[in-house]
């Protein structure tokens, strides 16, 4: 995810603390996060599946 949609994401959220999101923006909002998530998500996977468990047996 580039910066731009994360600023808009921390924009929304402060937004949305200070004077609420219009239905529009919410919207926005949520597909942003999920997008951010589903990164995350694959980034986390990414790496766990380069983890080598390796036990004194096995030198």
């Amino acid at each position: 995810m580039d910066d731009k949609k994360i600023e808009r994401i921390n924009f929304l959220a402060r937004k949305s603390r200070a004077e609420g999101l219009t239905d529009e923006e919410k919207k926005e909002q949520e597909a942003l996060r999920n997008e951010y998530r589903q990164g995350i998500r694959a980034n986390l996977l990414d790496n766990l599946s380069r983890i080598e468990f390796v036990d004194g047996e096995n030198k």
